[in-house]
């Protein structure tokens, strides 16, 4: 599904024009399409038809309580890493028995509010949480519902960045040392270990590192099962990519039919955690050219978007498509532009050398594929402003969350008495 669209020479979300949202909230802006949110959920579930999978979002790709809204009435649970992350699947409506905390550093604090709320598993990701969780659990008087987090050392052939399952990282129990640390948490009082899981990175598109991690996975669930550990459900993460570029688009059907070989006959309820493939394609970045400057050696785009807004670019390299809004005739020349953000780093790029057609100031442009990892990773650098976020469904929009005044930036801030 393309959720953005030419109409009419004019670059739309669904059937809303972007540049009415533009005059009405101003630039820059995110812009959500509900449709392409939905469309993503329903061919993930619908390759799932048959195996016993439940999706959980994996908020940190999006947290906007409306998307998160958005996804819950569809059936999702979230996947969280943070007490704020909580608050907000909270917030949205998302029940606590469909929420699942992850993440390598939970507080003590995290944990009791994570218990106290009564969320469906923790995944736990060293052996030194193991024992934080029984201790504040044991305080509680509760029992604590966990999975443990395997790394597996596998390479998920994607950014080195945002690589998960190697040995190399922090993140989760190896692999070797992972039947013990369950023997550990059948010992430690206020566990109750039901689970195992595993997650080896984002952007995934060659398909075949999970089918050897999961194999992996599944050797170890026989082995526990030896040890009378009896492991019921399986938390497979998520990190299914997405297109950014003229890469082919994931195979979801091909991924269903990975964990029903590698996994099905272990006879477990198995949890997707993803991220990136539910919202990425569902969001752009609009923002507005203020100048457009020339050199003996290049052409620049100064637009009012930059960096804080939309991170990615700067800190991976990442490439996003950049559209006009207002759609060339196919004959029309191209110029090459680096199109560049206000913010004083020379980091603080979108693109380079790349052919558009001839754009004038004023004119605007949207940033294609930002629905993830945009606008949470988001920051007030240069004190700037947070841009709204609009959510669109078919001819309405409605604003999700607001750009703040300079008041409101300054209110949490305060001068000590002795200046």
């Amino acid at each position: 599904m393309t959720a953005f669209a030419y109409r009419d020479g004019v670059l739309c979300a669904e059937a809303v024009p972007l540049p009415d949202i533009a005059e009405a909230v101003g630039t820059p802006f995110y812009c959500y399409a509900a449709g392409a949110i939905e469309h993503a959920y329903g061919a993930l579930a619908e390759a799932f038809t048959g195996q016993p999978a439940a999706i959980y979002f994996a908020v940190k790709a999006n947290g906007n309580v409306a998307v998160l809204r958005t996804l819950a009435k569809l059936g999702a649970g979230m996947d969280i890493v943070s007490a704020g992350e909580l608050q907000r699947a909270l917030g949205a409506g998302v029940p606590a028995q469909r929420i699942v905390f992850s993440g390598v550093g939970k507080t003590q604090e995290e944990i009791r509010m994570a218990l106290a709320a009564g969320v469906h598993q923790l995944n736990v990701e060293s052996v030194p949480e193991l024992h934080a969780i029984s201790q504040v659990a044991t305080a509680m008087g509760r029992t604590a519902p966990i999975a443990l987090r395997v790394n597996p050392d596998v390479d998920a052939l994607t950014l080195r960045q945002i690589t998960t399952g190697t040995r190399h990282n922090k993140f989760g129990i190896d692999l070797g040392a992972a039947r013990e640390a369950y023997r550990l948490a059948t010992r430690l009082p206020g566990l109750a270990p039901r689970a195992v899981a595993v997650h080896i990175g984002s952007q995934i598109s060659d398909l075949a590192p999970y089918r050897e991690a999961y194999k992996r996975i599944g050797g170890l669930v026989q082995a526990l099962r030896d040890d009378g550990i009896a492991i019921g459900r399986l938390d497979l993460g998520g990190g299914l990519a997405i297109a950014y570029r003229d890469e082919p688009p994931v195979d979801v059907d091909a991924y269903a039919g990975i964990v029903r070989e590698t996994l099905g006959p272990l006879g477990c309820d198995l949890m997707l955690e993803p991220g990136r493939f539910l919202v990425g394609k569902a969001g752009v970045l609009v923002g507005r050219v203020i100048y457009r400057k020339s050199d003996l050696a290049r052409e620049f785009l100064i637009v009012d978007a930059a960096m804080n807004d939309l991170l990615r670019p700067a800190l991976y390299q990442a490439w996003h498509t950049i559209l006009p809004v207002r759609e060339a005739p196919p004959q029309e020349a191209r110029r090459v532009y680096d199109i560049v953000g206000p913010v004083c780093e020379s980091t603080d790029q979108f693109a380079e050398n790349r052919p558009l057609p001839p754009m004038e100031e004023n004119d605007l442009l949207a940033v294609a594929d930002a629905g993830a990892y945009g606008a949470v990773m988001a920051s007030q650098y240069n004190g700037r402003p947070l841009v709204p976020e609009v959510l669109v469904r078919g001819g309405a929009f409605a604003v999700v969350r607001k750009r703040p005044t300079f008041d409101e930036m300054l209110r949490g801030e305060s001068i000590p008495a002795w200046l």
